[in-house]
């Protein structure tokens, strides 16, 4: 069963990935991102696995060339 520690609040993943709530609430909405739910107060939840991945995805479409 997986730690609470390896999930991040809205707000904490939002300001880990460097956008703003919104827009993490969007990418969530289009499928980009998988979010999770608290199981006692219904929160979003993100995997720090997944933001991980998410980064090193826009880090490699970044570098091809146009």
């Amino acid at each position: 069963m997986p730690k609470l520690d390896d999930y991040l609040q809205i707000a904490e993943a939002a300001e880990y990935l460097g956008v703003c709530k919104n827009t993490l609430r969007n990418w969530c909405e289009a499928g980009k991102i998988a979010e999770h739910r608290h199981p006692i107060n219904n929160y979003r939840l993100f995997r720090k696995k997944d933001l991980d991945q998410l980064l090193k995805w826009i880090a490699n479409s970044q570098r091809k060339p146009r």
